[in-house]
């Protein structure tokens, strides 16, 4: 039944189950609209500039139908929507109107005093950070270089992970974002990262450097320079937005200007990066003599269709214990999910490999530990999940729920340590 027809079903608006009737569809429209979001996205990366306004028209239609009581949760989430629809709007006519920008392929190396600051601080206390970094990098500049080029983005954006990861593939910071490019869950889902039961793919190198590209392409379409789309990448367009719009200056001639008002890391990220950069290209100018970076991670694939434990595999290829494990980082388990999956495996030993896994067992995962959560008025799966610090893929397979629909009062498993949660206990 559709949305429309649901809503006009509702027999008496002031009753608790026609309350949570509404709530709910609610929530199904917000899910809806953040899906015209994302084709948004799809057909704008395409280049199909009408398929995308009326997609992003269509989101912003199901969002005016939206009206949460004041004091339901969901009213933050339709903020969060339109600011979503908004930015996608700006992409939009950023793209159509200022097509091409001539500062599309460089990033400017200026000396100012707040990057001689940080190059200070990699020539001293941080040297051995850089490094080491900049060692790690060699196993995955070739690729990302590849990925750059065939996007038709500068090269230099290849060396974003030595400040945002130090090229560390599980690297994770205090904001939950994870991996070489730092990605936070809900911008991993926007740009197609998978994110389940067994992979989490913002470890991945390539996918995870894809989407980076996709989300830096965005970022630049939006604002216009690389510095401010880079500062943007950082903290969030929202906040730079705010940050533009609260000066008179022209922001898309002098990043510069709006420095001083951003936030503190944000600030320094930008910096940090221009100095990266230019010690990078000239380590001699700046007192460095770089290390040798590693060699290129070398590998082939092949498609296993069951669930393998990779220590097991690799101690019957006679391989280091780790060695698959660092190949194939996004898996969750270190094992191979229950589904056909593409592995990652050292050159030259697929026949090796294939004879190998016909005769290891199938691995069983351990249960997963779950609360019981009651559903609260005003709850979605997706309020839900984030306050569980989970997915809503998750809660709806944990619970076998088909579509989005929860009811106030419903027991929801949810991934946790205890055996029973209450509402009340969830504040």
């Amino acid at each position: 039944m559709p949305i429309s027809e649901k809503r006009e079903a509702v027999e008496d608006p002031l009753s608790n189950g026609a309350l949570a009737v509404e709530q709910a569809d609610i929530a199904a429209l917000m899910e809806e609209a953040l899906a015209l979001c994302q084709e948004t996205q799809s057909h704008w990366e395409q280049g199909d500039f009408d398929r995308a306004l009326v997609a992003i028209d269509d989101a912003y239609a199901l969002l005016l139908k939206m009206n949460p009581p004041s004091d339901s949760p969901l009213g933050d989430e339709k903020n969060d929507l339109r600011l979503n629809i908004a930015k996608r709007i700006q992409m939009l006519h950023a793209a159509r109107f200022f097509p091409g920008h001539e500062n599309n392929k460089t990033i400017p190396l200026v000396e100012n005093r707040y990057v001689l600051a940080e190059i200070e601080c990699f020539k001293n206390r941080e040297r051995k950070y850089f490094e080491e970094s900049f060692m790690r990098s060699g196993l995955y500049q070739g690729m990302i270089q590849e990925e750059l080029r065939k996007a038709g983005l500068p090269e230099d954006l290849g060396w974003l992970p030595i400040i945002e990861s130090g090229f560390k593939i599980r690297a994770l910071s205090r904001a939950r974002a994870l991996g070489l490019w730092q990605f936070i869950a809900s911008t991993a889902s926007l740009y197609d990262l998978k994110r389940d039961r067994w992979v989490d793919e913002r470890m991945d190198p390539v996918k995870s450097t894809r989407a980076a590209i996709r989300y830096l392409s965005s970022l630049h379409a939006l604002f216009g320079d690389w510095t401010t789309a880079l500062a943007a990448y950082n903290c969030g367009e929202y906040r730079v937005q705010r940050v533009i719009n609260a000066q008179r200056i022209n922001y898309l001639d002098n990043f510069w200007d709006l420095f001083p008002m951003l936030p503190y890391e944000t600030a320094r990220f930008v910096p940090r990066f221009i100095a990266a950069l230019s010690i990078i290209k000239n380590p001699e100018k700046y007192g460095f003599k770089l290390p040798r970076p590693y060699p290129p991670l070398k590998f082939e694939t092949m498609t296993v269709k069951r669930p393998v434990k990779l220590s097991a595999l690799s101690a019957a290829l006679g391989l280091d214990a780790s060695e698959l494990a660092f190949l194939n980082p996004e898996l969750r388990y270190d094992a191979t999910p229950d589904y056909a999956y593409e592995l990652r495996i050292p050159a030259g030993l697929s026949d090796r490999t294939q004879k190998a896994l016909l005769g290891l067992p199938r691995w069983i995962p351990p249960e997963v530990t779950t609360t019981i959560y009651i559903v609260r008025r005003g709850d979605t799966l997706s309020s839900i999940a984030r306050r569980s610090r989970t997915s809503v893929s998750a809660l709806k397979r944990l619970n076998n729920i088909k579509g989005t629909l929860i009811r106030p009062g419903q027991r929801l498993k949810v991934p946790g340590r205890r055996t029973a949660v209450n509402a009340s206990a969830e504040g």
